[in-house]
């Protein structure tokens, strides 16, 4: 056994406590050991303690006394209380204080052993849980979010805005612009941190198990439900709920929805019984929203509830001041993970990064930076060694180019072919908003859908 794991015994009957301290001391402890509790208070106090037995009666203080102080102290202590007076109500009085076991005299050794060892099962799960949840939040802190242009300093403002509230939160942003990052950030930093926060991509669970994944179900409700199961709005219960690729869901199921936004209720699957909730929702799209509210695809109430307070994300190509140090933060990462020495890249590769539209945005930027940190043989990252695409996005209007040869082009076909890839290219660029890529191209949304009907877009 680790010797730096020390145990403090409190015990006014002198026998009974040196026998306790040799048998530890024999088992591979450290141990101290005093006759009263105010110097096993003051031992504590010192920090020369990770676990107590402490007798439930002393000359000067109680047990409970010495454990309520200890729990004050130092909560992070178990202590064990010890008595040769067992009552069913002391042990549960000593178990509503804190105490993390309750054994009689005469002690059986091997059962103290077996208590020790559990308390220091549950110290080291506490502390690694104390760790992770520390990291998690220096994870997500706002400052970890890279982004010092104009755009995304709006976006810190309004994030820091919103964690003074408690209200639903949309988030609108084209795919890989960092919704769920968001999202994160605003649980991790705000009054909900202490619970879980439960992300469901709407879009990626099959609809005929997207009810049961959302609300739950009970044994029974239908073919396969062989037991009870906790949907994700009772999981996410006094934390936060992260509904990605809100857009996607279904009308039958955004009534529901819309029932349990409005109850803070949900009924699972099969179920007579309601159960209460209190959950904050964080709901994301890269769809036009308002478009499917239009179009009869969405519900008007629904998108109003979930409209609360909404937020834009920005493309990486509005944020261009962003790329290079998204770029290092990635070369760095990968560099680490991969175990290469430095690596950077040239200028013309970093205008070339610059130059590019970026339709996969921040996401599509970190794979590129990770093909380019394993795949690069030199210290430097030039031109070359970038993906054709990002090279040729630069150098002006290549599409607009056409080969005529002296047999002559059909031109009709032609420019039929060049519309496709126009409206195809602002298609993608637009996140697959037809109004977003109308824009783009200086059109009319019936315009641009005529269009794409015309050439079977």
């Amino acid at each position: 056994m680790d010797n730096q794991f020390r145990v403090l015994v409190i015990d006014d009957d002198d026998p009974s406590r040196e026998v306790m301290e040799l048998l530890l001391r024999k088992a591979g402890f450290c141990v101290q050991s005093v006759n009263n509790g105010a110097d096993g208070v003051a031992l504590v106090r010192d920090g020369a303690a990770d676990l107590v037995l402490v007798d439930l009666f002393l000359p000067d203080k109680s047990g409970i006394e010495i454990l309520r102080e200890i729990r004050q102290l130092a909560p992070e202590i178990e202590v064990v209380v010890i008595t040769g007076h067992a009552s069913a109500q002391t042990a549960v009085t000593a178990m509503k204080e804190g105490a993390f076991d309750y054994i009689t005299k005469p002690v059986n050794f091997d059962e103290l052993k077996i208590v020790i060892a559990k308390a220091r099962e549950t110290q080291r799960l506490l502390s690694e849980n104390v760790y992770l949840k520390k990291q998690l939040l220096e994870r997500f802190q706002f400052n970890n979010i890279i982004g010092g242009s104009t755009a995304m300093q709006r976006v810190f403002e309004r994030m820091q805005r919103i964690l003074k509230t408690d209200s639903t939160v949309l988030l609108f942003g084209e795919s890989g612009t960092g919704k769920e990052l968001v999202a994160k950030a605003l649980h991790h930093n705000g009054r909900r941190k202490a619970y879980a926060f439960v992300a469901v991509n709407c879009g990626a669970i099959p609809e005929a198990l997207l009810e049961s994944e959302l609300f739950g179900h009970v044994r029974g409700a239908f073919t396969g439900a062989v037991r009870d199961k906790v949907g994700k709005f009772e999981a996410a219960h006094h934390g936060t709920i992260f509904l990605d690729e809100i857009g996607t869901m279904p009308m039958h199921l955004q009534s529901k929805l819309l029932r349990v936004l409005q109850e803070q209720e949900v009924d699972r699957i099969g179920s007579t019984k309601t159960v209460k909730l209190d959950v904050r929702v964080i709901s994301a799209t890269n769809a036009d929203l308002e478009g499917q509210v239009r179009q009869g695809t969405f519900r008007e109430d629904l998108f109003y509830r979930l409209n609360v307070i909404p937020l834009h994300l920005p493309p990486l190509r509005e944020r261009r001041e962003d790329i290079l140090p998204l770029v290092n933060h990635f070369l760095d990462k990968f560099r680490h993970l991969m175990a290469r020495p430095t690596i950077s890249l040239n200028k013309a590769a970093l205008d070339a990064l610059e130059r590019y539209h970026w339709p996969g945005n921040v996401r599509e930027l970190e794979n590129v930076v990770e093909r380019l940190v394993a795949l690069t043989e030199g210290d430097a990252i030039t031109p070359e060694d970038l993906p054709a695409e990002i090279v040729d996005q630069g150098r002006g209007s290549r599409g607009l180019c056409l080969d005529l040869s002296p047999q002559g082009i059909d031109m009709p076909d032609a420019i039929a072919d060049l519309e496709r890839k126009l409206i195809g290219k602002a298609l993608e660029l637009g996140g697959g908003v037809k109004a977003k890529a109308a824009l783009l191209l200086g059109l009319n949304r019936t315009t641009l859908v005529e269009k794409m009907k015309r050439l079977g877009i």
